[in-house]
Formats: structure tokens, C-alpha cells, sequence
């Protein structure tokens, strides 16, 4: 669950989940006498409401707010029925079936299994270029369909009825029911994505909702927008808010004054502010199982193939100064799978693949390997442009990263560029950079969906970055039963990951908000889209 997903570097945003505990405890309803509408922020703008082509936090978040699919996620990342009633799963783990209640696309008109085939077609025809299809891995000729070798119509997913959908497996996925919560695998109202073409998810009115909230005022390009209630929703009645008003704040003060104006009814810390706000009522930890990272473009500077560059340039980050820089509670990274995530016999995944050789502060080893790599590379000084996000804490990071790297690094000048989320998005994608600052959170619990992403042919490695062994060792936990041998072959491939340093860890993030204690049962889960306001409300003070 872009729960990925990708970051903005300072973006609102997904293995424990909690609800906000500064929120209060559940209440089976909400205060008649309180207005039922909250004012609520992102550090970005939204990039896409289109669930085949998201990638991001930002726009996975409204995604699974006002669109549904098979289940939901509560409290503690719990797997709740949404649209399904009944599920049943073979022995083998390799079928299921789905049983649909009756429920209404926001026109009215009736959700079906049909939708659902739609969207996954969709999503995993080539021609879509869904940089997320590779989650569909696993399912029946999936992958055949995503390289072109088999027909749309061959994925193992049928509807039997209008209200039975059948899904076949190529093998067991352990992590295929939290994947079910994931906005990716959300319906889709096939009239209006024909009907909108090209348009289709590039503002509110381009779209169709079934979920708790409709959108509305996105234009596109906007930085304000509201969620509102869906009076077609099939559970209306545990729906209390009438309305979300969101808007873009990139600057921890400004927003911080509007919580202060009661403008906003949630606003995301700084460093001064968490320090000086954290004994007040409302202050809320979140983590957020994301790790930010250093992506190189291997493809477009061919400097950047060596790797003890690479190595160089992670040596000469102090990570300690740059989390404290950025506020919040973040905290230093070595690895790149996020703390926390995943554990097995009482281990942390991250602990045991961390690599603290080459993601550790060293100025010293870092002129070693700089001094080995300029003589590879024949020359005595170099040139590099640093790419992240127009917030206040992508130029807290990029303006950092550029002071320790050329002090560090004698004869290296670091040229900054801070850009909107978007257009940050766009220039990854198409391998516009030569590095980018980039953030994944995770989709699901579990270290694959850290680890596939940096695979040879991954439409999330914009840098190119490839390992013949790794690719290997990922493609194996796939396939084996084995669920010692799974873990082992992906704490192997994150290894070799970060010894040749394909990405450079920085910090995993967790934020500190400041949450009016009034607004109650929000649920918010670390791992995959991280909020659920379907049954949030506002109590009185």
C-alpha cells in the first residue's frame, strides 16, 4: 500500500499501524453537536487520481478514501471486509473467491465483479504503462501479460456473475489479502475511464468513486480540494464527516500558524517545533515505514557506474545531522528496507542486512574511495546535480547533502535543483537527474516491497542500477515455499544491494504532527495507504 509508494520529501503520508492515539479513543458516534468537517494538509500536491498510474503516498491516500475494493484496512493493519462478504481460498492457496455485497459507483449505477476485471486488465496491459504492475506478479499470466507475451484476457481474473470474482494464482502469495486493501487492486467504472480517455483521473470530475468520500475542486494542478461524503456509499450510515478540506502546505511554520488560526485541524512538525511542541495535547508520532534514499543515474552518467563513487558519496553524509536537520523523528539509515517493517524469530529485517561499511559517517574512508574512484575514472574533480522536492524539507535535504559532500569530498561540486512533486515524479521517471533524492513506503509488511523495487527491469529503479545475482535471489523468494529460504534470499539480495551501493540509504522517516484532540477515530496504518477517515469524526471540545 506509492502504500506507496513514493515520498515527497516531507509529504504527508504507510508493520504496526495505530489510530491516533492524540485522536482519542473509538466512540460509536459522533458529537451531534460538533460540525462534521475537518481541515487537513499534505506537503504536496496531488499527482494523478488515476489508481492504475499512481505511484505515490500523496495520491494513494485520497485514492483509498474515496475509492474501495475486496477488503479495507483498519486499526493495527487489520483486514476488514469491504466490498466482499465471503471470501474462500483453496488449499493450495492458488484460488479464490470472492463474494461482492451490492453496492453504487457515485453516478449510481451498480459496482461488479466486471470492475473489477476491468481495472486489473487494465492496469496490467502493457499500453496502461503502470509503473506498479509488477505487483500483480503472481497472479495467473501476469507477468507473460506485462511483457507483452500473453493477452489481456488471460489474467487470472474472471467474474462469475455480477457479484463473484475469481482470482487464480500462479503460486501462493503470502502477502496476496494485504495486497486486496491496496488501492492498485481498487475497481474501476470502465464507461467513465473510456469516456474521460486522456483525461481520466487528471482532476475530480474525471473519475468515478465508490468509496466513503467523492472528490471534488481538483483541477489538476490546484493546491486546495475537498473530500465529501458519498451519499451512494453502501455504508453511509458509518460515515460521520461531511466533509475533508485539504490543502497543500510545503513550510512547517505557515502550517503550523493556521492549526494555531484553527484553520487547520492537523499540521506536520519541524525540528523546533517538535522540540518545543511535544508535551502538548495532540502530539502525535507517526511512523511511517518509509526509508529515503540516494537513487543514482547509472544510465545517463557514467561516472556514476563506479561504484566506490557511490560508496564515497554515502560515506560522506552524516545521516545523524541530516535527520536532525529535518525535523520530525527521523532517524539514520543503513539499510533500505524500513525499521520495523518485518520481523522473523524476534530479528528486525533491517537490523540483520544493515551496512554500516559503507552507510556510516566517515569522512576519512570516504577520500579513500573518492581518491580510488577519480583515478578509475581519470580525471580530478567532478560535477554532479542533486534532484528533489520544492518542500521545506527537500531543500532542508538537498542544501545539507550539497554542504557534507563537497567538504567531504575535495574537487566535487554538487548543483542543487528543488522541484514540485510532480514534476520530480516526471523527471525520475523519464531518468531526468543524475541523483535524485528519493522515499518508498511500503506497500504491505514485508521486505519484497522494498527489494523488488530495485530488480533489472523494475519500472521504480530510475537509476538502472542492475545485479545479475540479486536478480536472482528476488526472483527465487517468489517462487519457493520455503519461507526460511524466502527471508535468507532477500536479506542476501538487500545486501548486495548495499555493499555496491545501487542506492544510498539516508533515513527513515517518522513524522511528528500536532493532531486537534478533538477530531476522533482516525485510522492511520504504517505500511500501504496510510489513512482511513471513513469513520473519523469530530467530537466537542
Amino acid at each position: 500500500m506509492k502504500v506507496k509508494k513514493i515520498w515527497a520529501a516531507g509529504a504527508t503520508l504507510f508493520v504496526s499501524a495505530l489510530a491516533l492515539t492524540a485522536c482519542g479513543s473509538k466512540n460509536s458516534s459522533s458529537d451531534s453537536n460538533a460540525k462534521q468537517t475537518i481541515s487537513w494538509m499534505e506537503s504536496s500536491e496531488i499527482p494523478t487520481l488515476d489508481l492504475s498510474k499512481a505511484t505515490d503516498a500523496v495520491s494513494f491516500n485520497q485514492l483509498n478514501n474515496v475509492m474501495e475494493g475486496l477488503y479495507r484496512l483498519g486499526k493495527d493493519e487489520k483486514v476488514e471486509n469491504a466490498l466482499a462478504t465471503k471470501t474462500q481460498v483453496s488449499k493450495d492457496g492458488k484460488h479464490w473467491v470472492f463474494t461482492l455485497r451490492k453496492s453504487k459507483w457515485s453516478d449510481g449505477s451498480p459496482v461488479t465483479a466486471k470492475d473489477f476485471v476491468y481495472s486489473w486488465q487494465r492496469t496490467v496491459n502493457p499500453k496502461t504503462a503502470s509503473q506498479y504492475a509488477y505487483l500483480f506478479s503472481g497472479i495467473k499470466n501476469a507477468d507473460e501479460i506485462a511483457a507483452g507475451k500473453a493477452p489481456v484476457s488471460s489474467l487470472g481474473v474472471k467474474a462469475d456473475g455480477d457479484y463473484k470474482l475469481v482470482v487464480t494464482l500462479d503460486k501462493r502469495i503470502p502477502y496476496f489479502k494485504l495486497l486486496m486493501g491496496f488501492p492498485l487492486f481498487f475497481p474501476q467504472q470502465e464507461k467513465t475511464v473510456e469516456k474521460d480517455g486522456s483525461k481520466y483521473g487528471t482532476s475530480s470530475k474525471y473519475m468515478a468513486y465508490n468509496g466513503p468520500f467523492v472528490h471534488s475542486g481538483w483541477t489538476g494542478s490546484n493546491l486546495s480540494w475537498k473530500l465529501k461524503k458519498n451519499n451512494n456509499y453502501w455504508d453511509k450510515k458509518d460515515v460521520k464527516l461531511s466533509s475533508i478540506s485539504y490543502t497543500v502546505q510545503k513550510t512547517p511554520s505557515t502550517a503550523y500558524n493556521l492549526y494555531q488560526s484553527n484553520k487547520l485541524d492537523a499540521t506536520v512538525l519541524d525540528a523546533q517545533e517538535t522540540k518545543q511542541l511535544k508535551s502538548n495535547p495532540g502530539f502525535t508520532k507517526r511512523d511511517t515505514a518509509a526509508t529515503f534514499y540516494l537513487q543514482y543515474n547509472i544510465a545517463k552518467n557514467k561516472n556514476l557506474k563506479n561504484a566506490d563513487l557511490r560508496r564515497a558519496i554515502s560515506l560522506a553524509i552524516n545521516r545523524k545531522a541530516l535527520s536532525n536537520a529535518l525535523g520530525g523523528v527521523n532517524t539514520p539509515a543503513n539499510s533500505v528496507t524500513a525499521k520495523g517493517l518485518a520481523k522473523k524469530d524476534g530479528k528486525d529485517f533491517s537490523a540483520a542486512v544493515a551496512n554500516d561499511k559503507y552507510d556510516s559517517y566517515n569522512p576519512k574512508e570516504a577520500k579513500k574511495y573518492w581518491s580510488k574512484a577519480l583515478k578509475a575514472l581519470g580525471t580530478k574533480k567532478l560535477s554532479l546535480e542533486l534532484l528533489s522536492d520544492d518542500t521545506d524539507s527537500g531543500q532542508k535535504t538537498t542544501e545539507t547533502l550539497q554542504s557534507q559532500l563537497e567538504e567531504n569530498l575535495p574537487g566535487l561540486k554538487v548543483s542543487t535543483q528543488n522541484v514540485p512533486f510532480k514534476t520530480r515524479l516526471s523527471r525520475s521517471t523519464s531518468g531526468d537527474f543524475d541523483i535524485v533524492v528519493s522515499g518508498w513506503s511500503a506497500d504491505f509488511a514485508d521486505p519484497i516491497s522494498f527489494d523488488d523495487l530495485f530488480t533489472s527491469n523494475n519500472a521504480q529503479n530510475n537509476g538502472k542500477w542492475g545485479n545479475s545475482t540479486y536478480d536472482k535471489l528476488i526472483k527465487e523468494s517468489k517462487e519457493t515455499s520455503d519461507a526460511t529460504k524466502r527471508w535468507n534470499d532477500l536479506q542476501s539480495a538487500e545486501k548486495i544491494l548495499l555493499n555496491d551501493q545501487g542506492v544510498t540509504p539516508l533515513y527513515y522517516k517518522t513524522e511528528a504532527w500536532l493532531v486537534r484532540p478533538s477530531v476522533k477515530n482516525i485510522i492511520y496504518n504504517a505500511a500501504g495507504a496510510n489513512y482511513n477517515f471513513k469513520e473519523a469524526y469530530v467530537a466537542n471540545n
